[in-house]
């Protein structure tokens, strides 16, 4: 894996734990020579794993929409200006769909529905074969454990095969994780989108 799509909050939460955990996720991310691809932003957890990354000596990527370019939050811009490469797209969909084309593995760490919605979609995206690559959860302070449980809920009801279950790793460790995203092996699924637009 030579770069990691990392997903995580525009906030930084309130336990110090997330701050601390997306910190060694940036230093990790750049002692393995890993460049870090995500959505741009210098706020909350996002500004946090990306400035750490950048301060390791790593390399990093921003795919941001230009609706968010040039706003504030509590004085902060929300684009990250010191990033070794950031690119603006034109809408989210294209964001996600940019960061899915560069990235060879996802990580999302805490955040809101943003973060869920990025993690599930290219979770659903793995199912329908349009990619192969790892897709893991950070899961901080037990963090996802109630979403770990909602999957296996939908499996126990009938509503997800356990082998796309099995797709969303998890752990609390970065390096356990990575380790576990570097041995994944996807089950063969048949691929029903052949394209980027059939999205």
């Amino acid at each position: 894996m030579q770069r990691i799509c990392v997903f995580c909050g525009a906030n930084p939460g309130y336990n110090p734990l997330y701050r601390n955990e997306a910190e060694k996720l940036g230093r990790l991310l750049a002692a393995r020579g890993i460049e870090l691809v995500y959505g741009g932003g210098n706020v909350g957890l996002m500004g946090v794993v990306a400035d750490a990354c950048l301060s390791a000596g790593g390399s990093v990527i921003g795919v941001i929409p230009q609706a968010l370019m040039g706003k504030e939050v509590d004085g902060r811009h929300v684009e990250h200006r010191a990033l070794n490469r950031l690119e603006v797209v034109d809408s989210m969909h294209t964001r996600k769909a940019r960061m899915a084309e560069l990235a060879d593995g996802f990580i999302a760490m805490p955040g809101g529905f943003g973060t869920f919605e990025e993690f599930c979609e290219i979770l659903t995206w793995g199912q329908l074969g349009f990619h192969v690559k790892p897709m893991g959860l950070l899961n901080v302070n037990g963090f996802y454990d109630p979403l770990l449980a909602l999957f296996d809920h939908a499996v126990g009801e009938g509503f997800l095969r356990p082998q796309n279950r099995a797709m969303a790793l998890a752990d609390s460790d970065g390096e356990r994780l990575l380790a576990a995203m570097a041995a994944f092996q996807p089950e063969p699924v048949s691929n029903w989108l052949k394209q980027e637009k059939q999205l």
